[in-house]
């Protein structure tokens, strides 16, 4: 009745649906079939035939013989397949909601970059196979070096760095090996108090002792501080700009300008690359080293454990000490080789050439999204944090407001904190109760009650509204029934745990 109803009158329009929630953690199917495979454990059950032997059969010799059964739980494979499927809806992962912790960009992870990985001549290769039967593969390696040094302003880079930590590691060395060669052995590395955790770590696993930088009123690297503190026993400073705060370092080509004008280098740290993709270079800014975190930057797998990946590239006057084996292609035969015979080498940093799978992911991204299309990236990544920044900053105030903040910000929960005696960490367990994952909870050390935020470009519009609704609704709580908060969160498989505790009595074994 063209949208009428039988007098003619038009029915009032239904009330607007609630923003729904994201995608909550709950305990899934009976209760009675929880626990761990071996409660599902029957004798004389099992998942899998194992095929005919087809080899010639050989018998364990009795040193190494076991005496007994091993207790291998034996499960039905409808069991097997039911046990797994619950434990992954117990999980949160970036393909069921937002990841929004600051400094870790989990951002979603391309399925198209995993079918790639997955095609049988990438996935099939053995590391030992002669390089005339794997020039695909050489040849993959050889673009995306390209490709990073390119992204970066380097000169050659090395892949095998499985992780961001290890490329820290690695660029230190580079470093040590730089000034020892020339003859001029140094013991400090300058980092800022707000740098990433692994920074510190890193410069004492490579020999030096760390040199902490404080940052202005602005959140920036204090120029006049750097420049009194520095002298000619500094190896060089590792920084990442935008830096760990979320701000872009105005100075940045001033503080690397006090740095080599003692003789130091400037190291990148690769966690903040996604802000400045197709913008500018660090290269370019005047830094020697950058590492590149893969699983951060190009959405490869993040987290676990691993595997990761976290190549290296250097500037032309360093490329020497690279790690080997480095691909190398000959113009002339247009042949790929690895290539191990370099004298200034600080050796292997990793088995082979590193995590090859992830590399051939971080080789799809990029070449799927080209030039343009990363720095399309950037520039979301960018707006994304601002307009979060921005629906939630009455509520959660930005610890550093001077500046608008790049791909992340820092907001502080110290004066909900002083009203209510609610905290960022009560703050972030609500948020799993109201569907989502919360964000990084006191980090930079330097921000009270911190809560570092970094939406990551792949989130939509509706997704960030959703998660600013969540962290409001939480404040509103905390001032009319903050046990709600303190008890958060209730709805997932495990409660709250007492982190304090679990920090100071490790227990690393089963």
């Amino acid at each position: 009745m063209n949208g009428k109803d039988a007098q003619g009158v038009a029915p009032e329009a239904p009330a607007a649906a609630p923003r729904r929630v994201g995608a909550p953690v709950r305990m899934q199917g009976p209760q009675a079939r929880h626990g761990t495979l071996k409660d599902l454990s029957r004798p004389g059950r099992g998942a899998w035939s194992f095929p005919a032997l087809d080899v010639p059969e050989a018998p364990v010799p009795a040193e190494h013989a076991r005496q007994d059964r091993p207790g291998i739980p034996e499960v039905a494979e409808r069991d097997l397949v039911s046990h797994y499927t619950r434990l992954s809806q117990l999980n949160y992962g970036v393909d069921t909601g937002v990841y929004p912790l600051g400094s870790c960009s989990m951002k979603y992870n391309p399925k198209i970059a995993e079918t790639v990985q997955a095609l049988p001549g990438f996935q099939r290769l053995h590391p030992r196979q002669p390089d005339h039967t794997t020039q695909g593969a050489l040849e993959l390696l050889w673009r995306l070096e390209r490709a990073l040094c390119e992204i970066t302003g380097m000169s050659r880079a090395t892949l095998q760095p499985p992780a961001g930590a290890c490329g820290e590691l690695t660029g230190l060395l580079v470093m040590r090996a730089f000034h020892t060669k020339a003859g001029d052995p140094r013991k400090k590395i300058a980092i800022p108090d707000s740098a990433h955790g692994t920074n510190p770590a890193s410069v004492r696993l490579a020999g030096y002792e760390a040199l902490h930088i404080p940052s202005d009123g602005r959140g920036l690297v204090d120029l006049s501080a750097l420049e009194k503190l520095v002298d000619e026993d500094v190896a060089g400073l590792m920084l990442t700009n935008p830096n760990t705060l979320g701000l872009f370092e105005e100075e940045i080509e001033a503080v690397t300008e006090v740095i080599h004008r003692v003789g130091g280098l400037v190291y990148y740290d690769g966690a903040n690359l996604n802000a400045i993709l197709g913008r500018c270079r660090p290269g370019d800014m005047g830094f020697d080293i950058v590492h590149i975190n893969t699983h951060k930057t190009f959405a490869t797998p993040h987290g676990g454990g691993g595997p990761g990946a976290g190549p290296v590239g250097v500037i032309e006057g360093l490329v020497p000490l690279l790690p080997y084996p480095r691909v190398e292609h000959d113009e002339g035969t247009g042949e790929f080789r690895l290539e191990s015979d370099y004298p200034d080498s600080i050796g292997r940093m990793h088995g082979f050439l590193g995590n090859f799978g992830v590399l051939v992911r971080a080789y799809a991204y990029v070449f799927l999204h080209g030039r343009e299309g990363l720095k399309e990236v950037a520039e979301r990544s960018v707006l994304n944090a601002n307009y979060l920044a921005r629906r939630v900053k009455e509520k959660f105030p930005l610890a550093y407001p001077d500046g608008p903040p790049m791909h992340e910000f820092v907001a502080t929960a110290r004066l909900l904190k002083e009203e209510t005696g609610i905290r960022a960490m009560d703050v972030a367990k609500r948020v799993i109760d109201l569907g989502y994952h919360p964000s990084t909870v006191y980090f930079p050390l330097v921000v009270e009650e911190a809560m570092m935020v970094e939406p990551t470009e792949t989130e939509s519009r509706e997704t960030l509204d959703a998660l600013a609704d969540a962290l409001l609704r939480a404040h509103q709580e905390a001032h009319e029934d903050p046990h709600l908060l303190h008890e958060a969160p209730v709805t997932t498989p495990v409660r709250r745990l007492d982190e304090a505790r679990a920090a100071r009595h490790l227990k690393l074994t089963w």
